[in-house]
Formats: structure tokens, sequence, C-alpha cells
């Protein structure tokens, strides 16, 4: 356990823990602390009191004295500082053609820094500003965004309830807001009527969002069918608050009767009916429709518990993308009625004592005609042709040094 001290800084804000040092601080005192910022003077809030170390945010401040007299007066100097700030800051802000709000304008207690709170929709370039004001001051210059919650935190107001804002008289955080807690509360999704003067949604939303979550548990929703101690019937509307709920019975369909939640038992909710509805929507007419919806309801039901045979669908082979695809050779096809396929250009004989290999054409088939050896092929004594390989570059020259470009084809 350690001994800690609360200190708030502003008339409504958060309070944060600081180590004593010994000293016995009582609520309402103003002490001097030393705060990440600087030196500060704030209000204590809560005396000294024992809290767990998981409470505690590591590392502890620790207060350097009770405010004097002395102390006091600079405070209220530099509350005078930071109104002059900021008619100075507007008028910068007005010359630099800035597109931002200047909000509020904070001094700390020994003068090191200077704050300007401001708001704008997006990124502001204000270097320029920065150099101004450093020039003016002779001091540190931080400019800080903020968000419209914390504006109407810092100027204050009245909120549509007639009272000042909560988020300027008590509260010290704000805490989350989604639109599910209006509609839980049965409230009218208008938004100028749950937003707040920020125009975020309210912050009181929240407030009875836990007992509504309790109510709701026990009242029945509207369209709901129930049975009560004079017959069953559907529910109209319902009052959570009064616990109440107002339904249509079955037997009196003059008059709705008003009945308590507690003497209501649920038989079906509102929504089953409503998809019931969905479901048969179109099954209390005539016509086409209603044969099709005969036909449909005369086919046998099956069975989920009962085990099918797979039914085997074709589908189109599916190739891999890298894959390429093969080349199908076309079938053999009867020469009969074809006529034979020229002969190919023949190719020269590789000259002798050569490591080239020959590349020799299969002799034509029985059918073929015969034709004779071209000017520039050569016949060999089986009758076969042979072709001549391809050129090179410079095969002239080792041809006629050689002698192989002399050559001329011989015949039969």
């Amino acid at each position: 356990m350690l001994t800690v001290i609360g200190v708030r800084f502003k008339r409504v804000g958060k309070v944060y823990y600081f180590d004593p040092c010994g000293i016995t601080v009582k609520r309402g005192q103003s002490v001097i602390v030393e705060t990440a910022r600087g030196v500060e003077c704030g209000e204590c809030a809560m005396g000294n009191t024992e809290v767990s170390e998981r409470e505690v945010v590591s590392p502890l401040k620790k207060i350097i004295r009770i405010a004097t007299e002395r102390d006091l007066e600079v405070a209220r100097e530099n509350e005078r500082q930071a109104k002059e700030a900021y008619q100075i800051a507007r008028r910068k802000i007005e010359e630099h053609k800035l597109d931002m709000r200047l909000v509020a304008v904070e001094c700390t207690f020994d003068l090191n820094k200077i704050l300007f709170y401001f708001t704008a929709d997006g990124r502001v370039d204000f270097r320029g500003l920065v150099k101004d004001l450093a020039a003016i001051f002779r001091t540190r210059i931080e400019l800080r965004q903020i968000g419209v919650r914390d504006e109407a935190k810092m100027i204050g107001g009245l909120g549509i309830c007639g009272r000042e804002l909560c988020c300027a008289s008590y509260l010290g955080d704000f805490q989350p807001v989604s639109i599910n807690m209006a509609k839980e509360q049965n409230l009218s999704l208008n938004p100028a009527k749950i937003s707040g003067t920020c125009g975020r949604l309210m912050c009181c939303l929240k407030y009875e969002h836990e007992v509504y979550s309790e109510l709701q548990k026990v009242t029945p929703k509207t369209d709901s069918l129930v049975e009560t101690p004079e017959g069953r019937g559907t529910v109209l509307s319902t009052q959570m608050l009064r616990g109440t709920c107002k339904v249509q019975l079955e037997d009196a369909p003059d008059e709705p009767r008003v009945f308590a939640c507690t003497d209501c038992q649920m038989i079906r909710s509102g929504r089953a009916k409503k998809n019931n509805n969905n479901n048969n929507n179109g099954n209390n007419h005539g016509g086409e429709c209603c044969q099709n919806c005969a036909k449909q309801q005369k086919q046998p039901e099956i069975d989920p518990m009962q085990e099918q045979e797979p039914v085997a669908v074709a589908q189109p082979p599916v190739r891999p993308r890298n894959e390429k695809p093969r080349r199908v050779k076309a079938a053999p096809q009867s020469t009969e009625d074809k006529p034979a396929a020229p002969a190919r250009k023949p190719r020269r004989e590789a000259p002798d004592g050569s490591d080239r290999p020959r590349l020799v054409k299969a002799a034509p088939p029985k059918d073929a005609v015969e034709q004779p050896a071209q000017e520039t092929g050569e016949n060999t004594e089986s009758g076969e042709v042979v072709r001549r390989r391809r050129r090179r570059r410079g095969g002239a020259k080792r041809r006629r040094s050689s002698g192989e470009g002399n050559a001329t084809p011989s015949a039969e």
C-alpha cells in the first residue's frame, strides 16, 4: 500500500496521484507539484489516502510544498498573462490566415512553457505562428490540437435540459457512448435530440444504460404473443420504466388492456412473428402463386439425418496457370487418295574426315513419285538424298580452302 494525495489542476478535470513526501495535505488546499510539463499549482481533491500499487502509475511524482500566499499571487498573475496571450495569438492566427480556432491558453507556474489549445478540421501548418509567438513571449510555445468534446468541456455551456454541461460541471473522463444505448431506451433516433452541444452523442445516454438493459430482460417486445391473466393476446406497446405493457386480447379485440410485465408470460417473441409473416407472404392469395406453393408443399420432405448418396457433377478440368497447354498430335490419315508430299530440300553430306554428324533423310514411301535430285544436293549409292547443313558465318572461306565449294551434284 502506498500513501498518496489526489491533485486536480482544473475546476473539472482528472485527479492525479502524487507522493505527499510525509506532508499532511487536506482537501481544498493548494499545492505546488512537479509534473511532466513542469512546475504547476493544483488543488488537493483527495487527502492522504492509502491505495494499492496497481492503481498508481509509475513513476509517482512528488509534491514540492504547500502553496503560500506568494505562490497564489503568482498563479493569479499567470492567469492574467494567459488571457493576454489568448488575444495576441488570435491576432497572429488571422495574420497567417490559418484555418484553426483557438480555444484556451495555459501557462505553467514557472512560465517555462505556454500551451495553446485549438481545434481544426484537418492538419494545420503553424510553424510560422510558433516562431512569431516565441519571439513575443520569449519562452517555450506548445500548440495542442483537441477534439470537439474537449472544446465543449473547456468553454462550458448549457444543455438541452437547461442544466450546465455534464462534462464542464462534474465529469472527469469521457465515457464511450454508442447509438445502441438510444435504441435500448426507445428514444427517437433524431440526431438533433440525442446529440449534445459538441455535436456528439450526449454523455447522459450512458447514465441509465445499465437500468434499461436489466428492464429489457423482463419486458416483452412489441408484436409478441403473451399469456395474460385474462387470456392470450398480442403486445402493442410497452413502458419499461413503469413496467407495464398494452395487450390486444384475442377474445376482446375491441379494446386493448394494460397489464404488468411480470403478469405476462412470453409465448412467442415479436421477432419470430415477423419472420413467420415474411416466410408466409404470398400464400394467402389466389392465382399461379398458390398453385406453385401447393406443389411445393406436396413434395416429400427430406430427412436431414438420412444419409444420401452424393451426386457427381461433371466439371471441366482445371489447369494450373503455370502449366502450358499440351499439343495433341493428329491421328494418322490414309494416303491412298491424297497426293504424295513434296520432297524436302536435301542437305549436303559432311566432308570426309569431319566429326560433324550426318543428317540422312529416310527413304521416300513406295507410292511417292520419284523426283530428280536437285542441283544443291547429292545422291548416295543406295538412292538416299543427303540434306545440306545450314551455312555458318564464314563458311564460304572454309569451302574455298578445302575445295568443297567447287563440288557439283552427281547424277545416277
